[in-house]
């Protein structure tokens, strides 16, 4: 027993792992961050706000650049313009002509009958108007004395004498005679205006002979420099546009020429002088959106008042109206369809926009562009099958060459 018994050491302990992370479950830091930290960093609302923010700067920033690059080259934007009213006017035509004749020769024969009929109308106009001028200046006077007469015998608490209307009407020529110069600056600058105007016709004729004879040719050229997997929804989006603007165009023509025979025969039965020449100016009017119409209405009821009476102008001012009435809530849903669907008060703002930024020409161009920036829009936000779907069941009406269609990529 002289030796001492020894107690075995226990096992060395293995030196503790680092926890790792396990599936599903998140890590979490042990040491405490710093408070200062965590508020330093802006809420998620902010982040939110910030990232719409720029990108609505953005698009905002792009909008007026084109606006600003449109009004570099305004001559040119109108002619492009009016050559794609034109094709979308002459299409249809062009493609009837198509059928018995050669596509170069379909379109010429398209557009001398546009030319016939749009210089046929104005030479009617012109020659109506000459015939009956002189009767008409005369009425009109004696309606201005009628109207001073029974602005003179009411019971407002203001009156008009027929002396103080001299008075006016010599104070207008006394301002005519000083600002002489300056009117005859504005003529002059009027007649540049003319020689603009008659550029851009040629212009925009030029554009639709060659939309019309090979739309189909350039817009395949186009779409090969897309690449291929955008093309599909460049596509359908311009096919919904084309789609929406033809049918905007068309439904318009169609609506402006049943206004301008329904107040033709209305002024006819009336007897009211130049109701040839009135219906025309309604026809005219009805190309302008919401202020076209009543601009029309108020002539013919001037004229009207100048010829008959006051009674007679009271009609007419009803029976166009009741014509404006049935255009918006009849012809132009049955005509237009689903082609331009925009609510009256997206109407309303456009026009009026239209009108601040470009005076008629804006007024005139809002609503279409409004539709087709709507329609291209409502088929990229599609998926793009869907788009894809739609597109190849749009009528192929997009100007095109004799053998294959605008639409086809």
């Amino acid at each position: 027993m002289g030796q001492t018994d020894s107690v075995p050491d226990p096992a060395p302990r293995p030196a503790p792992r680092p926890e790792t992370a396990q599936p599903g479950v998140p890590h979490r830091d042990p040491a405490p961050r710093d408070s200062g930290q965590r508020d330093s960093a802006p809420p998620p609302w902010l982040r939110t706000s910030a990232g719409w923010s720029w990108r609505l700067i953005l698009v905002v920033a792009g909008v007026a650049l084109v606006f600003w690059a449109v009004t570099q080259v305004l001559i040119v934007f109108v002619a492009v313009f009016l050559a794609l009213v034109f094709t979308a006017v002459l299409n249809p035509l062009t493609d009837l002509y198509d059928r018995v004749m050669p596509r170069a020769l379909a379109t010429a024969a398209a557009i001398l009958s546009g030319i016939l009929v749009v210089g046929g109308l104005v030479t009617y106009v012109v020659v109506s108007v000459a015939g009956q001028w002189e009767r008409l200046a005369g009425e009109f006077n004696t309606g201005i004395d009628q109207i001073v007469g029974l602005i003179e015998n009411n019971r407002f608490p203001f009156d008009v004498e027929l002396d103080r209307r001299d008075q006016w009407i010599d104070d207008a020529a006394n301002w005519i005679q000083e600002n002489s110069q300056t009117l005859v600056s504005r003529a002059a600058e009027s007649a540049g205006s003319i020689v603009e105007g008659i550029a851009v016709l040629a212009l925009a004729i030029f554009c639709t002979v060659f939309f019309l004879a090979s739309g189909g040719t350039m817009w395949r050229w186009f779409m090969q420099q897309v690449p291929a997997r955008t093309r599909g929804r460049w596509n359908a989006a311009a096919g919904a546009g084309w789609y929406t603007f033809s049918g905007y165009t068309r439904g318009t023509v169609l609506v402006a020429i049943t206004n301008g025979i329904l107040a033709g025969i209305f002024l006819s039965i009336l007897g009211v002088p130049l109701s040839a020449p009135l219906a025309v100016l309604v026809f005219i009017g009805t190309f302008i959106p919401l202020i076209g119409a009543p601009l029309a209405m108020i002539i013919a009821a001037v004229v009207a008042l100048a010829a008959d009476g006051l009674l007679t102008a009271l009609i007419v001012t009803l029976g166009i109206a009741g014509i404006g009435q049935l255009e918006g809530h009849v012809l132009q849903p049955l005509i237009m369809g689903k082609q331009v669907s925009l609510h009256p008060v997206v109407v309303a703002l456009g026009v009026t926009c239209g009108t601040v930024v470009g005076g008629i020409l804006g007024a005139i161009v809002a609503v279409p562009l409004i539709a087709v920036a709507w329609a291209v829009y409502s088929t990229l936000r599609k998926p793009p099958e869907e788009a894809a779907a739609e597109a190849g069941d749009t009528p192929g009406d997009a100007p095109h060459d004799a053998d294959d269609d605008v639409g086809e990529a």
